[in-house]
């Protein structure tokens, strides 16, 4: 076996096993059908990734299908979102279709599998249904309307429609067997009846067709080679092939290929949940600000954080496609942006404890402009202008009035460099009556200026700290999010609510000082503050008042912290 069809992941193969046994390869369609009833979340990017990789290694097209049968829960909203998070992630879609398109196709082919005897109107409670309908070890059995006439069930299906019933008065179910193992195969329910304005359709319908009916039959309708799915519908699949099937017999010349259903395993991802329901909650009950908070795994939330498109596609890359069930280290998330970030991010200073540093040695009045490296690792990112002055602010923990041999910072009578700047000794501190210190003292070496050439600029210290100048310095507030929960698995625990798991500490709001090149930074753009971490511009900054969100820091403090 060559080393590329060793590398094919089991969807590819089976996708290059049709085509060995004679699928012609202009037939390869696929699709991402999302329900428009929330935001795009990081568990999705894997669909994502697959049907639209897909489509880009085999050149075939893809469609963006939304699934909208449930006006109850689907908003206009939610399919912008949608939208706008696919086309920021790069993927372009051939078509943008909806379920709801075919609503008028889908009713035909009901009343065509009622006039066939494999569809009839159920007139039960749904606590009736769900008794009739068995267990799982134990079959069930007949409702007393299943053997209804042809002529009744058409009569009363066409009186659903026509909106003369009220909601869960009555059902459309599937005849095909109460006693299989497969429950959902024992009479699914085809159609409801909901009395909700549609987002597309408003008040024309007042049936909707269930998910498993519909799903199917969209694939159908739109002629899609492989239907890819998450594991959770692989029971789902027997259902989808019988529904398919009977259609087949009536539209095998308008619609000749039979979509193929395949599932693989879903994204979830440690210390995050997944249920679009949960995420509402946390929504509604204003634990986040909104669906793009940037602590929310949605696409828009991460995007507002700062993530890449780059970065996410790379994890998903990572991640890989496979069978079985697993949980994701968010770690890798995180790795996966840094290493985007440190290539393209520019190296900026930002101070977010500060305290006053006083070079007491250094002239006064005097201020120097001195140039630094936007990033090390593009050679074409250019350079930037600091100003340095005799006041300064550094980190609050970056000095110790008395510390150990392994703390490689500012301390009395010990050398620092300070970063693109000179060498500075602590000389001593001042305390407020609380004992606090307010404000710090050093001396500097003028000869060990960075990049002067002088013998003294290359003499080395075991500590860098970053600076702001504080006659310069520009404030601005920093937003620092930590893991929305502190819990790996917040969804897994039966006998707790996943609220409980919630992490107090997911944001704090800090006012920094930031060096003054920020002033002219724009809405997403990105930047690592040295020695921090990397951030970016948040949608609510303004030229006047700069709001920074920390994206990530720069090495995983999460699993030292929870050892």
């Amino acid at each position: 076996m060559s080393e590329e069809k060793r590398s094919l992941n089991f969807i590819e193969q089976i996708i290059e096993e049709d085509l060995t046994n004679g699928m012609p390869r202009e037939n390869l369609r696929f699709r991402f059908p999302p329900e428009p009833n929330g935001y795009l979340h990081i568990g999705h990017t894997k669909a994502i990734g697959i049907s639209f990789g897909l489509g880009e290694h085999y050149q075939a097209p893809v469609n963006l299908r939304f699934d909208d049968t449930n006006p109850a829960k689907e908003e206009q909203e939610y399919v912008d979102a949608i939208k706008r998070d696919i086309d920021w992630l790069g993927y372009r879609w051939e078509n943008e279709c909806y379920s709801s398109d075919y609503f008028q196709q889908l009713y035909d082919w009901a009343v065509l599998l009622i006039k066939n005897g494999k569809a009839y109107v159920d007139s039960q409670t749904s606590e009736a249904m769900a008794e009739q309908k068995g267990t799982p070890t134990k079959p069930g059995f007949p409702g007393p309307y299943r053997d209804r006439s042809v002529e009744e069930n058409l009569d009363l299906f066409n009186r659903m429609k026509a909106g003369e019933f009220e909601e869960g008065s009555h059902v459309l179910r599937a005849k095909i067997d109460m006693t299989s193992p497969n429950m959902l195969l024992r009479d699914p329910i085809m159609y409801r009846i909901l009395k909700k304005e549609h987002h597309r359709t408003g008040n024309d319908w007042v049936i909707y067709p269930m998910y498993d009916w519909t799903h199917g039959e969209s694939d159908y309708i739109e002629q899609v080679s492989h239907s890819l799915c998450s594991l959770e519908f692989k029971p789902h699949r027997e259902l989808y092939n019988w529904f398919r099937d009977n259609v087949y017999q009536y539209s095998k010349e308008q619609f000749p290929l039979l979509p193929k259903q395949r599932e693989f395993s879903r994204l979830n991802l440690s210390y995050t949940i997944m249920s679009k329901r949960k995420l509402l909650k946390l929504v509604e009950e204003g634990i986040v600000s909104g669906w793009d908070d940037p602590r929310m795994p949605t696409i828009s939330g991460l995007r507002r954080r700062g993530y890449t498109p780059n970065s996410i596609r790379n994890f998903i890359e990572t991640v890989g496609v496979s069978k079985r069930e697993n949980i994701i280290d968010v770690a890798l998330l995180e790795f996966k942006i840094r290493e985007d970030l440190n290539k393209t991010a520019n190296r900026v200073m930002g101070v977010l404890n500060p305290v006053k540093l006083v070079i007491t040695n250094y002239p006064e009045g005097r201020e120097e402009t001195l140039i630094a490296e936007n990033n090390p690792e593009d050679e074409n990112s250019g350079t930037r202008e600091i100003p340095f002055s005799k006041n300064l602010f550094i980190e609050r923990e970056d000095f110790k009035e008395e510390a150990n041999r392994k703390f490689f910072r500012l301390t009395i009578g010990k050398e620092v460099r300070l970063k693109n700047a000179y060498i500075i000794k602590g000389e001593s501190c001042v305390k407020d009556a609380s004992g606090n210190i307010t404000e710090i003292h050093c001396t500097y070496d003028p000869l060990s200026k960075s990049g002067s050439g002088t013998e003294e600029s290359q003499r080395k210290v075991k500590g860098t700290l970053h600076w702001v100048s504080a006659k310069h310095a520009v404030q601005a507030e920093v937003r620092v999010y930590d893991r929305l929960f502190n819990n790996e698995s917040p969804d897994a625990h039966k006998e707790k609510d996943f609220m409980e798991f919630l992490n107090p500490d997911s944001l704090q709001i800090i006012d920094a000082y930031v060096e003054p090149s920020l002033k002219d930074a724009r809405i997403a753009d990105r930047f690592q503050f040295q020695r921090l971490g990397y951030f970016n511009i948040d949608i609510e900054s303004s030229k006047d008042a700069l709001i920074f969100n920390k994206i990530v820091g720069l090495r995983d403090n999460w699993s030292k912290k929870n050892k």
